[in-house]
């Protein structure tokens, strides 16, 4: 077994509410033809295909692999159907970061199945997918590996009184491949694992401090929810802000702390809502750490969101800086759902100490799919696949902005893209835009950034571009006038 963790034979946030700003019939505006960008039966292509020799499928009328419509009753409801009936039996119709009311007119609120990079909703329209998710698919819907991998564990049983082999196994692996990890827990969601870091750091210490960037999203516990409803201000009482990649900031915030510093925490980037994201800058992540370390603090990154998409070992290996824990959560394990705290010896005490448990949280299907996932992340070394194609999709998108003098700001990883538009504070050009690229078969979202996976190919990027290049068609006419 190698450094990585793969055996030698193997290697290889909320939403404010948009009604429908600059609202665009969607029936209006034609369906293309696009490419499949699907898994079949017996392809193991590890998600990363082009696209090349796969059936073409309808971008309006797929099943996404989940059946026919005549197939179940409930797979035959459409999305105004089951809007309707969710209004009377579930709060706001629906909760949380997924609700269709946070999103421009037209977009669905419930969906049928995905496979590869494609999602099909209620109404069986077919959408290339550059939400993945919100972020946990990184190999492609239904990816055939993790799937096989997840089917026979789910035949032996799932839940059950204790966890089973794979936990071990998939700590070894973390262990292996994270730079900074000397043990691994196990959770179901970033917030949990975001939530365990903070009280492992607070065991260890002793103390109650903890300093968080202005605007961060950590989760949706009482402590870190970006929304107020339902928390007390003790709940927040012992955090100190500091502005993202400003190390005096940092500073000062260290500084009030004084000797009740028990953690700083910071996410792998800046990824706040509907505004550009900012990669961490190699001055800000080394007075991190140095400013941590010298308070006998611990520096925690929030790697949940960013998590083996820009580099496997963690997001801030690339700048040398290894934390003293680490959340994990989204990409782990392929939309099974597992999250991970990984740590250093000096911690190791008192992880084990903090009571944070779940009895879902060892569930054996999801840490089976989370080794399948880490082997095929690594046998295709996945972070350069979806920075290729996240590429692609970049310099297409700045090609169109720059033919139709629509001025566009792209921001953050290429594998984690934002498309902001210049003089656009309540994004209702971005409405626009996703609105019109939503009719023609793709699937954005313009203010939240964006995911691939390494099942977005050539072909599907271009299937995007086609239909973005008539959506910023559409934005310069608007902002013409016409």
């Amino acid at each position: 077994m190698n450094r990585q963790g793969v055996p030698a034979d193997r290697e290889e946030r909320p939403h404010d509410h948009d009604h429908g700003h600059g609202h665009v019939d969607p029936e209006r505006i034609p369906v293309e033809h696009t490419p499949g960008g699907q898994f079949h039966a017996g392809d193991d292509r590890a998600g990363h295909g082009d696209g090349a020799g796969h059936d073409d499928h309808r971008a309006g009328h797929d099943d996404g692999g989940a059946g026919h419509r005549g197939g179940s009753d409930v797979l035959a409801l459409t999305d105004q159907a089951l809007r309707a009936r969710a209004a009377r039996v579930i709060p706001g119709g629906m909760w949380g970061h997924q609700r269709a009311s946070g999103l421009p007119a037209g977009y669905p609120q419930f969906f049928r199945g995905g496979n590869g990079c494609r999602v099909t909703d209620a109404d069986g329209r077919s959408y290339v997918d550059l939400m993945c998710s919100w972020g946990p698919i990184v190999l492609g819907h239904r990816h055939p590996g993790v799937e096989a991998a997840a089917d026979r564990q789910r035949a032996l049983g799932d839940c059950l009184d204790g966890p089973s082999p794979h936990a071990v196994v998939l700590a070894e692996r973390l262990v292996a491949t994270i730079a900074h990890a000397d043990w691994a827990m196990f959770q179901k969601n970033g917030t949990d694992a975001t939530t365990a870091c903070v009280m492992i750091a607070r065991a260890a210490t002793g103390r109650r401090k903890v300093l968080v960037a202005r605007g961060a999203y950590h989760g949706s516990a009482p402590w870190c929810t970006p929304l107020p409803a339902g928390t007390t201000a003790e709940d927040r009482a012992h955090l100190i802000p500091f502005d993202y990649n400003d190390v005096d900031s940092l500073a000062q915030a260290v500084h009030a702390a004084g000797a009740d510093l028990a953690a700083i925490l910071v996410t792998a980037l800046r990824h706040d809502l509907a505004r550009d994201q900012e990669l961490a800058t190699p001055q800000f992540a080394q007075a991190a750490r140095e400013l941590s370390a010298a308070a006998g603090a611990a520096l925690i990154v929030d790697d949940v969101r960013a998590g083996f998409r820009l580099d496997l070992r963690g997001s801030w290996a690339p700048l040398g800086i290894e934390p003293d824990l680490s959340a994990w959560s989204k990409a782990i394990a392929n939309g099974h759902p597992l999250a991970a705290v990984t740590g250093r010896d000096w911690l190791r005490d008192a992880a084990t100490r903090v009571f944070v448990t779940g009895s879902f949280w060892t569930g054996a299907v999801a840490m089976a799919a989370a080794v399948a996932t880490l082997d095929a992340l690594h046998r295709i070394d996945a972070p350069r696949v979806m920075e290729r194609a996240g590429l692609r999709l970049r310099e297409g998108l700045q090609r169109q902005a720059d033919a139709y003098g629509v001025r566009v700001r792209q921001s953050g990883p290429p594998q984690m893209p934002l498309v902001l538009f210049d003089d656009d504070p309540e994004q209702k050009t971005g409405a626009l835009f996703c609105q019109h690229a939503l009719a023609r078969g793709a699937y954005l979202h313009p203010r939240h950034n964006m995911f691939l996976s390494t099942a977005h190919g050539d072909a599907d990027i271009d299937a995007v571009l086609a239909a973005t290049d008539a959506a910023m068609h559409a934005v310069a006419r608007h902002q013409a006038g016409r």
